[in-house]
């Protein structure tokens, strides 16, 4: 079959790998990345403008390409993956309308329904939260009308690339627009949300070809016009898929600029937390079975915040912050930080929570503020272990992806909090391998994702608990969610 590209449509940048398919194993020939910014134009407000994912196609693919040491001609198939939550309006010629409102954008809150939540997570396996596209559609109807159709980031891409307005099962599943039973659109939510569903993409399997590179596609990509274009999926799906994850057993932490934690149920019916504070949602898995998981909170995006915060090297980026970390005891001395910096999805979902320090003195320096970062994220990582094992999805250990998988500090701290061994997974870019595994199914270069992940080498153990640092990690836990019930009043509506 030779070779496939795979795009990986993150906050920070796109990335683009090339995978061979020839021989016994899935193997990265080559990568690259365009790096583009975030509009932060208000509190709560985050956007992007698309025109900075379309210019980022052709040079990112052309490096993937120089690193490979190949030619456009060599590629058989295309597929995108990429972040979740986002709605682009687009015009009736599927043009972007105005800026994407970007998953950390929580400005909708206003615009969610008044309806009972239970029911509502039995329908769509998620919560009711301004941070999915139904609420921030609403929101740009009512504040900047004119749009045609709403799709997220990936569904935008693709639209541009091959003409379809298609997305598949799992980003459907994450809009609050989708049921889960019936795997589609339900027309009673999108009434509630005064969308008219012919407004949202065409939903199919993600290993379906979405179509062929069209003219304006091959001239944003550099690639031949007529390559297949697979519907593609979203981050927090490919990632896993990347890392080899198509069974369950394992729990898996997604550490990009967001933080996802989540693990594979393989029942015939959805697993849902229906309690009275749903911590974690169901989506529809590539695979096939079901992925619950927290959507996440900034936690790469907390490192570079706090790097920003302290002036430390921004050419040693997160190493720097890494060193300041490991400096420090378990348990950061006291320090103890809540990290929700656009909001909060653990312990609790609550779009108004804010980050915070606690336990300061005049004896603690940065070191104790980056130990404190790095160890609240792993704390809010542990309550969603807790969740996920009172679900009957118990993890015998944690497996690592994202550009955070790469510290060993965070690995370490991951492994003490937990009390479980972790692993990272072996595909550097894993979220831009699971977007070739699709376009690898889409093209025929495989039967099916299983036997894609069959081909990737597994993770690899990068740290065990170390049982002296557990006393210190449980009394910092157990701190982190004391702090967070004694802010929770102070939030605001």
């Amino acid at each position: 079959m030779g070779m496939l590209v795979g795009l990986d449509l993150g906050t920070q940048s796109l990335k683009a790998v090339v995978v061979d398919t020839d021989g016994d194993a899935l193997v990265v020939r080559g990568h690259a990345a365009v790096a583009y910014g975030v509009d932060l134009p208000a509190p709560h407000h985050a956007e992007q403008d698309p025109a900075a994912w379309l210019s980022a196609l052709a040079p990112a693919i052309e490096g993937a390409l120089l690193a490979a040491g190949i030619g456009p001609a060599d590629i058989r198939a295309l597929a995108v993956a990429g972040q979740l939550d986002g709605c682009v309006p687009v015009d009736r010629a599927g043009r972007a309308h105005g800026p994407c409102l970007i998953w950390m954008d929580r400005r909708a809150t206003a615009e969610l329904p008044a309806l009972e939540p239970r029911a509502f997570l039995a329908t769509t396996g998620q919560v009711l939260d301004a941070g999915h596209l139904a609420a921030k559609a609403r929101w740009l109807d009512r504040h900047r009308p004119g749009a045609a159709r709403f799709t997220p980031p990936v569904g935008f891409v693709v639209a541009q690339l091959t003409g379809a307005h298609v997305i598949d099962h799992a980003l459907a599943s994450t809009t609050n627009l989708y049921d889960l039973h019936a795997r589609a659109w339900s027309a009673p939510l999108c009434a509630a949300f005064d969308l008219d569903p012919a407004r949202l993409p065409r939903i199919a399997a993600a290993t379906d070809v979405a179509g062929a590179l069209t003219p304006a596609g091959a001239a944003l990509t550099g690639l031949p016009a007529g390559l297949p274009v697979a519907v593609g999926t979203g981050d927090d799906f490919a990632t896993p898929l990347g890392a080899g994850v198509v069974a369950p057993g394992v729990v898996v932490g997604v550490l990009g600029t967001a933080e996802v934690v989540g693990a594979l149920a393989a029942t015939p019916a959805p697993v849902l937390d229906e309690g009275d504070e749903p911590l974690v949602e169901t989506h529809a898995y590539p695979a096939g079975g079901w992925f619950v998981e927290n959507p996440g909170w900034l936690a790469g995006g907390a490192v570079r915040w706090l790097a920003a915060l302290c002036n430390l090297d921004p050419a040693r980026g997160d190493a720097a912050v890494d060193a300041l970390a490991l400096a420090a005891p378990p348990g950061a001395a006291g320090v103890t930080f809540l990290p929700a910096l656009s909001g909060a999805t653990a312990p609790r979902w609550d779009a108004q929570a804010r980050a915070a320090f606690a336990g300061l003195t005049a004896a603690h320096g940065p070191e104790h503020l980056a130990r404190a970062v790095l160890e609240a994220c792993a704390f809010a990582m542990r309550d969603v272990v807790i969740r996920l094992e009172a679900l009957g999805l118990p993890a015998a250990s944690v497996v690592l992806a994202g550009g955070g998988a790469r510290s060993a500090a965070w690995a370490q701290i991951r492994a003490d909090v937990l009390d479980l061994p972790v692993a990272r997974a072996t595909p550097g870019e894993a979220c831009a391998m699971g977007a070739a595994m699709l376009a690898a199914v889409a093209a025929g270069a495989a039967p099916d994702l299983a036997a894609c992940a069959a081909r990737i080498a597994p993770p690899v153990t990068v740290a065990t608990p170390t049982p002296a640092a557990r006393a210190a990690c449980d009394d910092a836990y157990g701190r982190y969610r004391a702090l967070y019930d004694a802010l929770r009043p102070t939030f605001g509506p």
